[in-house]
């Protein structure tokens, strides 16, 4: 049984007057679609939910609305997009994608929902190991306690040194953290010490 959300109404009702038609409509397509679907609103936008889990949502902006699958990457494909929902922006109703690729795309997120098939989370692309700048490369060479824990250090680690460091906009600042880092180092310390745990 179809479940509506009064919070859905006033949502469209407050919308722009080029968006309600828009919201209307992808709102009765997904209902006619997937007959059991609950409707409900997270992160401020009206939301579909079936089997257990985020099926769409939809979201008005001032000169367009969007609509998006939660697992979109299973339904649409990993097709270019331009970041506004699944079928782009769309300005009038005669932007919505055709009710029957409509129909089809939702057909699947719901087949991918009743199935617990879970979204794909992209992994974020790993971030080169930091450069080590030349003072603290010979402050380093100076120090061999200093130089043998951070040789040790993971790349983030060493990464939060140098970035005290080089972010520093006064030289003689820098030279202060420069001698702190290198102080700290030798006792065996990450940068931010203080806050882990004993």
């Amino acid at each position: 049984m179809s479940s509506q959300d009064r919070r859905v109404d006033a949502y469209i009702a407050r919308s722009a007057d080029f968006a309600r038609p828009i919201l209307a409509e992808i709102r009765t397509r997904v209902h006619a679609a997937c007959p059991q679907v609950e409707e409900t609103i997270k992160w401020g936008m009206p939301s579909f939910v079936h089997a257990g889990g985020i099926l769409c949502q939809m979201a008005a902006f001032k000169r367009h609305v969007s609509f998006g699958y939660w697992k979109h990457a299973l339904v649409i494909g990993e097709a270019e997009r331009d970041g506004m929902g699944s079928y782009g922006k769309m300005a009038s109703a005669a932007d919505l994608p055709p009710k029957a690729t409509m129909q089809a795309d939702l057909g699947k997120a719901m087949r991918l929902n009743e199935e617990g098939v879970k979204p794909e989370r992209r992994k974020a692309a790993a971030k080169p190991p930091p450069e080590t700048p030349s003072d603290l490369a010979t402050a380093l060479l100076k120090n061999k306690a200093a130089k043998a824990t951070f040789d040790a250090f993971p790349p983030g680690c060493k990464r939060e040194y140098i970035e005290w460091i080089v972010e520093a906009r006064r030289d003689e600042t820098r030279a202060k953290r420069l001698a702190q880092a290198v102080e700290w180092m030798a006792e065996g310390k990450r940068r931010n010490w203080k806050y882990e745990r004993c």
